[in-house]
């Protein structure tokens, strides 16, 4: 296991999936309380493991599990190309450790850990302004297009180069 700042990182495991999911859906679901005042949303098979499974387990992705004092607090996926253009893919801090720093440091041990990334991308929905303030402030995206603008499948796409 690798550590920051009182973090740990260890790669995911297919035992991993049903504590990453719970965690996942406890995320994704007080986003879309807190923006779109529904109970419940989140890509497809965020909330029955499907997604992990379809998406941590690529020859290019790196998807590590988010641990404090032992305990899985979170998930990060990034799939890493041969040509220094990486994707931060999801990243995920289960509601009850936000708004501590934790994504900070998790994003910390993502770029130390890929130093040789040229360019970082992601995307995240329209609707997430936390997210928005995440990436561009504590992490140095910058967006650079919104697709489908206002429409309910509206995307941010952020760019950080390094």
């Amino acid at each position: 296991m690798e550590t920051l700042d009182g973090l740990g990182f260890e790669d995911i495991t297919k035992g991993d999936v049903e504590t990453l999911t719970e965690i996942m859906k406890r995320a994704f679901d007080e986003d879309a309380r807190r923006h779109l005042s529904v109970e419940s949303g989140g890509p497809p098979g965020y909330d029955n493991g499907s997604f992990i499974r379809k998406w941590y387990f690529h020859d290019e992705v790196r998807a590590f599990k988010v641990t404090k004092d032992g305990v899985v607090i979170g998930g990060v996926a990034v799939f890493i190309h041969e040509n220094g253009e990486n994707y931060l893919g999801n990243m995920f801090i289960d509601p009850l450790c936000q708004d501590q720093g934790l994504g900070t440091i998790v994003w910390r041990y993502i770029e130390n850990k890929y130093s040789r990334t040229k360019i970082w991308r992601t995307d995240t929905p329209g609707f997430s302004k936390r997210n928005h303030y995440f990436y561009v402030n504590k992490c140095g995206f910058k967006i650079i297009r919104i697709e489908n603008p206002g429409d309910n499948d509206e995307s941010f796409i952020m760019e950080k180069v390094m």
